[in-house]
């Protein structure tokens, strides 16, 4: 067993599939979690599916696959459009998405899911995640976070050529799931330190000043999943 195995396992979640009563997918500027999506709806795995994004913290608009981001306009305004086109052209009937176009990093993906299936008046008991593979614990705990009810199946898709098998062979990988890595620590402090302060309302001057040297520490480092997040801990993946 291979010294950095224990990473591996903790980054790469996956399950098997099985019957579920939505698909999320967390919004992003590439075709390959949607696609996977479509085909585990064609497969019965789920009656709905739930892309969500508006488009990058960062860029302040929709970046198409390979567009420049000084190109022009691109055909779709939100990640959330170009993703249910993707789901569209896979096979998905447009009854059986549900939009959220708000969503600009992972985190709101989930919070703007949660509110939007509440205001639908739908329960979900079991969901399954679509994402990218080395994404997929992050998305995993933010969803876990916002649907403490829901039991999750990840089921990532292999994108950008960076698995569970090969991560560590390129500089690429190792840069994308360190990256990962650090990420599910520093962007949960703020979250962590807020349920702290629900179940002890008192003050708690080391918390606070915890708290002020992580978003220090965070401010100049933006997410590069795929180019979305740049906040405290954000992910847009």
């Amino acid at each position: 067993m291979q010294f950095y195995q224990c990473i591996t396992d903790f980054i790469f979640a996956e399950d098997e599939p099985r019957q579920a009563d939505i698909i999320f997918v967390p919004g992003g500027s590439y075709p390959d979690a949607a696609v996977h999506a479509a085909e585990l709806y064609c497969g019965g795995y789920a009656p709905l599916v739930m892309p969500s994004g508006r488009y990058s913290i960062l860029t302040g608009h929709f970046i198409m696959p390979g567009q420049a981001a000084a190109s022009g306009t691109p055909p779709f305004r939100t990640e959330c459009e170009y993703l249910c086109g993707v789901l569209l052209r896979h096979g998905v009937p447009d009854a059986a998405i549900i939009r959220e176009d708000r969503a600009t990093f992972t985190y709101e993906n989930a919070i703007y899911s949660r509110r939007r299936l509440q205001e639908l008046g739908l329960r979900i008991r079991r969901a399954i995640l679509s994402c990218q593979a080395f994404h997929a614990r992050r998305c995993l705990m933010y969803y876990q976070e916002q649907f403490p009810e829901t039991e999750f199946l990840v089921c990532p898709v292999v994108t950008k050529g960076i698995s569970r098998e090969n991560w560590h062979r390129t500089r690429a990988g190792i840069d994308t799931v360190l990256g990962e890595l650090e990420r599910c620590g520093g962007q949960f402090h703020e979250i962590l330190y807020e349920k702290l302060q629900q179940e002890d309302p008192a003050p708690q001057e080391e918390a606070r000043e915890t708290r002020t040297g992580a978003a220090a520490l965070e401010a100049g480092r933006p997410e590069n999943t795929d180019g979305r997040d740049g906040r405290r801990g954000t992910g847009h993946d």
